[in-house]
């Protein structure tokens, strides 16, 4: 299927409304002519809480990818400054505080994983890669009182919900600052870009109103804001969880494998949602897929090509393939067709156990050891009933054993009692 799909400047904030994408917006009529008469230089925040960004996150990513394919400029912003700090919003207590040298490394990591969303070097409208310390670090206590927080009354501040939620709980002076210095960076943007549209989640409509009114008090022009709506589940789970942890876009932190498996189980009351909130398709395609929705929910049809389209969005088509692959392999049972950085990555969160290398291990005794069976006794019973398979193949005698020339890639073994109960061993 098409993946980008490019739409006109009329088009696209109608698009992105058809797509759930717009929670709230300050003038739309006047932002809409704005995208219909010129390029907008548009900018979206991402924060170095962590040396990787989750799926939390892809969906102000994409919708800066969205602008870029309709042709404006679109700045991502890492608060390589702010992230000093650390904002309220949305959060109950504290964040606890990162050393420079931590925020600047996950700064650095940040806008490398930006860079693989975002085209720095189309020749009409490259998007720019910004880090708000180049311009927070240098600023002096005095001046920054005078010039920009004089700009803004306690009341007016108290009155933000990123403020007024904590004020039961407590706020540091810290972090209550910190609506101030990301207004002061739309101000900046605006003054030395010409930015004129700031994008964030439903959490960060005061500070983005906040930027707003700083820059009619700093020398005024046109600006606007977009917030996105909160990324919920029907289920009532929080989304970008899974069993094992959060979804990151490092690989490293999720393997392609899992990623792909995260999308592919989504329920059919939340697929076609996800598909229009992460996906580029048309609104053609989704509409077909809507209806296998419908009419054939067991054939997963919806939730396999949102799998597809996201893992190539983060990860390239490769990994879409391994995924793929590892997920018929298991499936079926051969696994013997995986290399081996698939079968690792298709077992990391399962249980795995390394031994000692040794000519050969009976297969009672490789059941009790990596935990398949609770004794010898039940290990013989599941090896009779036919329950258990190695690499593959089922177990025909309890008195089998495992060789060097039956580990895969030359020290893997694949244990499966039952269905879907997974054991791998390492020999070393």
């Amino acid at each position: 299927m098409l993946s980008e799909t490019r739409i006109t400047d009329a088009q696209l904030l109608e698009d992105l409304e058809y797509r759930g994408l717009v929670y709230q917006v300050t003038d739309r009529e006047g932002l809409q002519k704005k995208l219909e008469s010129e390029r907008v230089v548009l900018y979206c925040g991402f924060d170095p809480t962590a040396d990787s960004l989750h799926i939390g996150s892809l969906l102000p990513i994409l919708c800066l990818k969205r602008f870029q394919l309709a042709g404006h400029h679109s700045i991502a912003l890492v608060g390589g400054g702010t992230g000093l700090i650390g904002d309220p919003s949305g959060r109950s207590t504290e964040r606890s505080l990162n050393t420079a040298d931590t925020v600047a490394q996950w700064t650095s990591s940040l806008q490398r994983q930006l860079s693989r969303f975002l085209d720095f070097e189309l020749a009409d409208n490259p998007a720019k890669l910004v880090s708000n310390y180049d311009w927070l670090a240098p600023l002096d206590a005095i001046s920054f009182l005078r010039d920009v927080g004089k700009n803004f009354t306690v009341n007016y501040m108290l009155a933000k919900d990123s403020v007024d939620s904590r004020l039961a709980n407590g706020i540091s002076f810290t972090e209550f600052s910190y609506m101030i210095l990301q207004a002061y960076d739309f101000h900046k943007l605006h003054q030395e870009h010409n930015c004129s549209l700031q994008l964030g989640g439903s959490d960060q409509w005061g500070n983005i109103t906040a930027g707003l009114d700083l820059i009619g008090k700093m020398g005024g022009g046109d600006a606007f804001g977009i917030t996105m709506p909160l990324v919920t589940k029907s289920d009532g789970k929080k989304f970008g969880k899974s069993e094992s942890g959060a979804i990151w876009l490092d690989r490293s932190k999720t393997s392609a494998y899992q990623f792909y498996q995260f999308w592919i189980n989504t329920d059919d009351q939340d697929v076609v949602k996800f598909l229009k909130y992460f996906t580029f398709l048309t609104r053609e395609q989704i509409a077909e897929l809507e209806k296998e929705v419908q009419e054939r929910p067991e054939k997963r049809v919806a939730q396999r090509e949102l799998a597809r389209e996201v893992t190539r969005i983060v990860h390239g088509q490769e990994a879409v393939e391994s995924a793929e692959n590892i997920t018929q392999a298991l499936f079926s049972g051969e696994v013997t067709k995986l290399n081996e950085e698939e079968l690792v990555e298709a077992l990391q969160d399962m249980p795995t156990t390394v031994l000692e290398d040794q000519p050969e291990t009976g297969i009672i005794d490789l059941l009790v050891a990596v935990k398949a069976a609770p004794s010898r006794r039940q290990a013989k019973q599941d090896i009779e009933s036919g329950a258990v398979y190695v690499n593959g193949e089922r177990v025909s005698g309890i008195d089998s054993t495992i060789g060097p020339d039956q580990r895969l890639h030359g020290k893997y073994a694949v244990l499966r009692r039952g269905k879907k109960n997974y054991y791998l061993v390492k020999f070393q």
